[in-house]
């Protein structure tokens, strides 16, 4: 099996460690409008998010044949302007809380400079049989480099 490659980066920002994600607007993400369709926005953010666990070394697949798995608890969105087909937008994603077993993310849109969609993501962990696991001590450490603890 080869090794999965992070696609995006991690970059210092004004708010702190951020991942920069980039996205291709397709047809398939439209509407009959032209316009992306609203839950598609969370399929780009979860792209992110997977891909920010991937640079940091965090084996989802893994983590799953171990018993534990990370689920969205919460999710908050606004939309604030829309995307249309061939934009090219960033997902820049931030670590804002880490908790035992659950943590916190930021994830805002962009096309350029403009802030098309903001969200905030509470993700938890969970064991095989479906409660709150901690994290792993590994993943912990590799969460808490990114806030600077």
């Amino acid at each position: 099996m080869a090794e999965a490659v992070m696609l995006g980066r991690m970059e210092d920002t004004a708010e702190g460690k951020s991942h920069i994600f980039p996205v291709q607007v397709y047809w398939e993400d439209t509407d009959a409008g032209g316009i992306v369709y609203y839950a598609n926005y969370l399929k780009f953010t979860e792209r992110a998010r997977t891909d920010m666990l991937r640079g940091l070394g965090i084996n989802q697949q893994a983590m799953m044949e171990d018993g534990a798995n990370f689920v969205v608890r919460a999710c908050k969105i606004e939309y604030l302007i829309p995307a249309k087909m061939e934009d090219q937008l960033t997902v820049v994603t931030r670590l804002t809380d880490l908790r035992g077993a659950s943590m916190r993310m930021k994830q805002d849109i962009y096309r350029d400079r403009d802030k098309l969609v903001t969200t905030e993501v509470r993700v938890a962990c969970l064991g095989a049989e479906g409660r709150p696991q901690r994290l792993s001590s590994a993943i912990n450490d590799k969460f808490n480099a990114i806030l600077g603890v």
